[in-house]
């Protein structure tokens, strides 16, 4: 009797987007009931893969076989009524409409060729989300009112509306405390037990070794590794994998005299009612501080007020022994601050400007005279602050000035980091080491 031939087959899959090669003759094989994990740096492949799976993206060059059949993916409901399913890390729900309508967009309840927008679609929601073991969630309000985590739960309830046979998670545990996280794992465990495959990326190695049964190692849009047992591959092989590097080069060794230094960044009684409490902190030059602690901890909210997009109750923020105006995000950036939000897509880009706007928006000050913009000048300053960036900064037709368009300085994302001027980081994790509600800082 012939073997069971692998649940999807993915050969030699290519994709090119203008400058850039996404996917370099990718090769993914996955088998029913497995939980395969699909690793790699930023900008190695894996989402333009994920979307070529999920019929997003066409692919230019390559076979996808489903059941060892040919198939084409053409659209995302092709992919769907095959049983594949997608979250994404970029959430992809209507904050207008309710819960119950988010989770069956797309495949609503009819009843006589007319869509039933009632207790049917809340009953099966409400089902849904208490298998996720978030029945507190009412499938009649809307998407925008939850939290992210909550939001996170919903896109699962959307994937497993569908009669799913193979499921893709995309940083499913981003948004999670721990205690979600283990719910997700016992989720993850059900749908195994049921034959649906699961593709799950992450940067957790941790979460790699307790869900994953293979893994395949992306790296500049090629698949350097496949294959692999999640359980017992040697983590220091997985890093020299995805970074081209051993483990011993990845983090360099830390200058040993940054204790001896003054601090760039002091913060002194920061606070504010409702969200946090009286908070001290010092940062040094070359020192990366990280905030840790669990969803709604507070810890998004330290950094927002100290980079002055939140006016604290009380406390100061000084940064180089200048103290900085409160709840002033001008004053931050001018001082040498600059803050990498939680919401990237929300929060810091501008996502119908080119890479060149978005880089110098923050301090297109310093491109403008007289009123006039200097186009080549800023994108000049463009292409040496992002020499690492996917794409070069969008050229302009010829070099000329234009009119300046003013834009205030916290209209768009400054520098990553705390302290541009000194390589001064602090930054927040996601999971805390403890149960404990206040966030904490450690070096």
């Amino acid at each position: 009797m012939a073997p069971e031939p692998p649940l999807l087959t993915m050969s030699g899959i290519t994709k090119s987007f203008p400058g850039v090669r996404a996917l370099d003759g990718v090769d993914l094989q996955v088998q029913a009931g497995e939980v395969h994990c699909l690793l790699g740096q930023n900008g190695a492949g894996k989402s333009t893969l994920i979307k070529v799976l999920a019929g997003a993206h066409q692919p230019d060059g390559g076979e996808i076989r489903w059941r060892g059949e040919p198939t084409a993916l053409r659209s995302p409901l092709a992919a769907m009524r095959l049983g594949i399913a997608t979250i994404y890390q970029e959430l992809d729900l209507v904050e207008g409409l309710s819960v119950a309508e988010n989770v069956h967009l797309g495949h609503e309840p009819t009843t006589a060729g007319f869509v039933v927008r009632g207790r049917a679609a809340k009953a099966s929601t409400a089902a849904l989300l208490k298998r996720l073991g978030h029945a507190e969630i009412d499938p009649g309000r809307p998407v925008g009112d939850l939290s992210a985590a909550q939001q996170q739960i919903v896109s699962m309830a959307r994937a497993l509306s569908h009669e799913v046979r193979l499921i893709v998670m995309d940083e499913p545990s981003a948004a999670l405390d721990p205690d979600e996280v283990d719910n997700l794992f016992r989720i993850v465990g059900d749908l195994t037990a049921d034959g649906v495959a699961v593709v799950y990326i992450s940067h957790r190695l941790e979460e790699i070794r307790r869900i994953g049964d293979r893994v395949t190692v992306l790296k500049d849009g090629r698949a350097v590794a496949g294959g692999l047992p999640a359980k017992t591959t040697p983590t220091r092989d997985i890093v020299a994998l995805m970074t081209g590097r051993n483990v011993e080069y990845v983090f360099p060794e830390r200058p040993a005299e940054q204790a001896a230094s003054e601090p760039v960044l002091t913060v002194r009684g920061l606070t504010r009612r409702g969200e946090f409490a009286p908070l001290d902190l010092d940062l040094r030059p070359g020192e990366i501080v990280g905030l840790a602690g669990l969803v709604g901890s507070g810890r998004s909210e330290i950094l927002e007020t100290i980079y002055g997009a939140r006016r604290p109750t009380a406390g100061q923020v000084t940064v180089q022994g200048r103290v900085l105006r409160p709840g002033s995000v001008r004053a931050a950036v001018r001082a040498g601050l600059g803050l990498a939000p939680e919401e990237r897509k929300a929060q810091a880009l501008l996502m119908l400007e080119s890479v060149t706007r978005n880089v110098s928006v923050s301090s297109m000050s310093r491109f403008s005279r007289g009123g006039w913009l200097d186009r080549g000048a800023e994108r000049e300053a463009a292409r040496a602050a992002s020499p690492r960036a996917v794409a070069p900064p969008r050229p302009a037709v010829r070099p000329r000035a234009h009119p300046l368009r003013r834009q205030p300085a916290e209209s768009g994302p400054p520098p990553a980091g705390c302290c541009a001027a000194t390589a001064s980081c602090c930054s927040t994790s996601r999971r805390a080491a403890s149960t404990s509600r206040a966030p904490s800082c450690t070096r």
